[in-house]
């Protein structure tokens, strides 16, 4: 994502809570200026004096008629957590209204010139993404986090803040590797799989579980994200 220090251009995030400072933040550095939030909590209010919040589906779209034949702007969802796949949902919906999926890269972080990142992700503060790794659309790569060489991540993964992947590890779809947690080289992270806090991760863990401890040990099993 490129755009000139001295020329603003708009951006809109779904999303309307902390993370959206986080962002707002992270995009301020590339010249962006966030002209509206969107969020489906009918009661929260905007956490910026500047900027309104739209709330729900219906008033996304009360915004969109407001646009007439403007350019539309690029756009990010705001949303962390264990919600990678409603991150993913949002944004091919967003995508339909005929917006577009940015990339963000806080100026502090490192990407390595052969890592490939995905539409809607988000490398922030401090984060490093390593030489050959490959990140899916609309992850996060938090504060701190540390993603090293050839990893694999797939879409809505969420790497919290100072978790740390050794080389040649895969992450599943929707997974959240969480905060200060450790994943030792070549263990398979399945899809919709949460590794708690400070976990260390010696072993592949399965599909929609829970790990938490050192070393990780399963506390939950869930059928799927679905329901």
């Amino acid at each position: 994502m490129e755009a000139s220090p001295s020329v603003a251009k708009n951006v809109v995030f779904w999303g309307a809570s902390g993370h959206a400072r986080v962002l707002r933040e992270c995009l301020a550095h590339e010249g962006f200026e966030l002209a509206a939030l969107f969020d489906n909590d009918p009661e929260i209010e905007s956490p910026f004096i500047d900027v309104p919040v739209y709330r729900g589906s219906a008033g996304f779209e009360a915004w969109l008629r407001q646009q007439d034949d403007r350019e539309l702007p690029g756009f990010l969802i705001a949303i962390g957590g264990d919600r990678g796949r409603d991150r993913i949902d949002l944004q091919m919906r967003l995508q339909t209204f005929g917006l577009t999926p940015l990339v963000a890269r806080h100026p502090s972080a490192f990407i390595a010139e052969t890592a490939s990142i995905g539409l809607g992700s988000q490398v922030l503060a401090r984060a490093a993404v390593c030489v050959d790794v490959h990140v899916g659309r609309t992850s996060i790569i938090n504060t701190g986090a540390t993603v090293d060489h050839q990893c694999d991540l797939g879409d809505g993964v969420h790497i919290c803040p100072g978790a740390h992947l050794a080389g040649c590890v895969e992450v599943g779809d929707y997974a959240m590797i969480g905060t200060g947690a450790v994943v030792i080289p070549h263990v398979r992270i399945g899809e919709g799989a949460i590794v708690g806090a400070g976990a260390v991760v010696l072993v592949d863990v399965d599909p929609y579980t829970t790990v938490v401890g050192n070393p990780a040990r399963l506390i939950r099993r869930r059928a799927s994200l679905v329901g």
